[in-house]
């Protein structure tokens, strides 16, 4: 148990580690040091409730369908993975983790050897086997709407357009190429998140809910963290779990990580007219999108310096799931076109004409959703920052002071990646014995010149 005691007016407690930031990175953390490594005392800190800064924020879903160079985030995410289908097992699912899979679609035929190669590569990494279907007759077989025990992984990529019409039928005409990565899908973050937090505590871990202010340090090693209601935690581990305020909290410790911040911003509206399939997967538009606004539209925007790059190509990547049961729900959409660095200030901001933008975009994708343009249901918008590194993969490891570690950097993948990202870095802490893909996410890999120079030609990084 944590021990306390009174020295003058303060109130003094002491933990084997103590966790700034209650969000998924955090608690999963919590999750591996007590349940899974019994580290006794362990204390999470948050000025807000858990889960409520960016994990509630996210569309929720997860896939082990990555670029390299090298196979160390398809080896971290087929870990998660395999986490997240034992805790679904441990919970009768209650967190409904699903394998419904990613469908890239496109119609631009130049695309397909595109699909191919990113197939192959994944593959190569540890994904699973690429099946191309490129006649009536092949057999593929769709993903089931529920579950997640389906013997395929890798990826079909269908590019007959009978078949695309039998199993895709609501994507654009004009589509020319699915691509299905299979061993993909998504879950409740807060039912996940709840169960281990529970468990967490179950074993130990307590949450306080404050603002860490300061990180004591002595002879190169931390010693103690204070709070900003004047309680000191004497501690000799403290970890940053604290998203897009890693940078801020790592300079509490005068380390600088090389990280920033991108907006990140989803629509949830109710799809009455259920334009996207109740038992569809996440569904991507591999393509750039010019939007189809109207003639009068054009000749608005067009006239104004404010609202002229709205008639510019919008990058790839609009994406979007249905949310909800069988006989009715509501949609998911998310487009990160808007990629400038960003201090994160909250409550987040957002460019107000973003629903309409992609709402529009992508009914490019699924005309079916043009019945809403100009009177679609209010959405529900929110959002939160992709917090990442250059190259846009994760910070796990220890800093550069004695007992303090970092878990972050999780851009866009922080649900899914949490569980085998908690489970290493509390490796690092018990010095248990590490993964193969350890050190591709130390901070240290800054280091390496031979690094260095692979970043300055750092090609796709797996961001949707």
């Amino acid at each position: 148990m944590t021990s306390y005691e009174f020295v003058g007016y303060m109130l003094m407690k002491s933990a084997d580690v103590v966790i700034c930031g209650a969000g998924i990175a955090g608690i999963a953390t919590a999750y591996q040091l007590t349940v899974k490594q019994g580290v006794k005392s362990v204390v999470l800190v948050d000025e807000r409730a858990p889960l409520t800064l960016t994990s509630d924020k996210s569309t929720e879903c997860y896939r082990n369908w990555w670029p390299g160079p090298g196979d160390a985030m398809v080896a971290l995410m087929n870990r998660s993975i395999d986490i997240l289908e034992n805790f679904a097992r441990e919970t009768n699912n209650v967190f409904h983790l699903n394998r419904r899979g990613y469908l890239y679609a496109t119609a631009d035929r130049n695309r397909i050897a595109v699909f191919k190669r990113a197939a192959d590569e994944a593959a190569s990494l540890g994904a699973g086997p690429v099946r191309v279907h490129d006649h009536a007759a092949s057999e593929y077989q769709p993903a089931s709407p529920s579950g997640f025990d389906s013997p395929l992984t890798g990826a079909d990529l269908l590019t007959d357009s009978s078949l695309i019409e039998k199993y895709f039928p609501y994507f654009a005409r004009n589509t020319v190429a699915v691509l299905h990565a299979r061993r993909c899908g998504w879950f409740s973050a807060q039912q996940l998140g709840m169960y281990e937090l529970e468990r967490a505590r179950t074993a130990g871990a307590q949450f306080i809910s404050a603002r860490v202010t300061a990180i004591e340090v002595d002879s190169g090693r931390v010693r103690g963290v204070v709070l900003n209601d004047g309680t000191r935690i004497a501690t000799e581990n403290f970890v940053i779990a604290a998203g897009p305020f890693l940078k801020e909290v790592a300079m509490l410790l005068d380390v600088d990580v090389p990280v920033f911040n991108e907006r990140h911003v989803k629509v949830n509206f109710d799809d009455m007219l259920g334009a996207i399939p109740r038992e569809a997967g996440l569904l991507i538009w591999a393509d750039p999108v010019r939007i189809p606004w109207s003639d009068d539209e054009r000749e608005l925007f067009a006239s104004l310096d404010e609202t002229r790059w709205l008639l510019d190509e919008f990058p790839a990547g609009v994406h979007g799931r249905p949310e909800g049961g069988r006989d009715g729900g509501s949609a998911l959409m998310l487009w990160t076109y808007d990629l400038l660095p960003v201090e994160p200030t909250l409550p987040i901001t957002w460019d107000p004409h973003y629903p309409e933008i992609v709402l529009r975009g992508m009914a490019v994708m699924l005309p079916a959703l043009r019945q809403y343009i100009g009177k679609a249901p209010r959405p529900v918008v929110d959002g939160g920052y992709y917090c990442k590194t250059r190259e846009n993969r994760p910070l796990i490891g220890p800093l550069s002071v004695d007992g303090a570690y970092v878990i972050g950097a999780l851009s866009g993948f922080g649900l899914m990646a949490s569980s085998a990202a908690a489970e290493l870095l509390a490796q690092h802490i018990t010095h248990s014995t590490l993964p193969s893909y350890a050190r591709a996410f130390m901070l240290e890999r800054y280091d390496d010149a031979e690094y260095q120079t692979m970043l300055a030609n750092w090609g796709e990084s797996g961001q949707l």
